[in-house]
C-alpha cells in the first residue's frame, strides 16, 4: 500500500505538467516588430480538441491606405481574402515536453504557410516558424 501513494503522485504530476504549461500559453499575446519594437497584432492562443490555435483578435493599423479592414490577399485556401482580424494563425499544435509544435502558423503579410512551435520563456512566447531546416523565431508579449 506505501508504494501506490507515491506512484500516485508520479502519475498526477507527469499528467498535471501539460497542463501547466498550456495555462502560461493560452490566452492574450501581443506581437512585436522586432526592427521598430512596436507592437503589431495581438493574438489570443486558445486550446480546442486537445490542441493549440491562436487568432489574430486586433492590430495596430486595422485598416488598409483606403480605410478599409486589412484582408490576407496573399492567403491561399479558405483564408483567401478573409479579414486579418479574426484570422486563426496558428493551427493544430501539440503538447511535446515542454512545447507546443507539429502545428502549422500562416504569415498574413505573405500568406505562407509554416511549421511551427511554441513555448514560454522568462514569461514570454516563442514562436517559431519552420521553412526546411531554416526557422525563426518572434518574441511575443502577454497581452491584456
Amino acid at each position: 500500500m506505501k508504494r501506490i501513494g507515491p506512484l500516485l503522485t508520479l502519475t498526477v504530476l507527469l499528467v498535471a505538467t501539460p497542463a501547466v504549461a498550456l495555462d502560461s500559453i493560452v490566452g492574450k499575446w501581443k506581437t512585436v516588430d522586432e526592427k521598430t519594437g512596436k507592437v503589431v497584432s495581438d493574438v489570443e492562443i486558445y486550446q480546442q480538441g486537445g490542441k493549440l490555435f491562436g487568432k489574430i483578435t486586433g492590430l495596430t493599423e486595422p485598416n488598409d491606405a483606403q480605410g478599409k479592414p486589412k484582408i490576407c490577399t496573399k492567403c491561399t485556401g479558405p483564408d483567401k481574402d478573409k479579414p486579418i482580424v479574426g484570422l486563426v494563425i496558428i493551427k493544430d499544435l501539440s503538447a511535446s515536453d515542454d512545447r507546443y509544435k507539429n502545428g502549422t502558423i500562416t504569415d498574413p503579410e505573405d500568406g505562407k504557410i509554416y511549421k511551427a512551435e511554441v513555448w514560454t520563456e522568462a514569461a514570454k512566447l516563442k514562436v517559431r516558424g519552420y521553412l526546411g531546416p531554416f526557422y525563426k523565431t518572434q518574441t511575443w508579449v502577454k497581452g491584456n
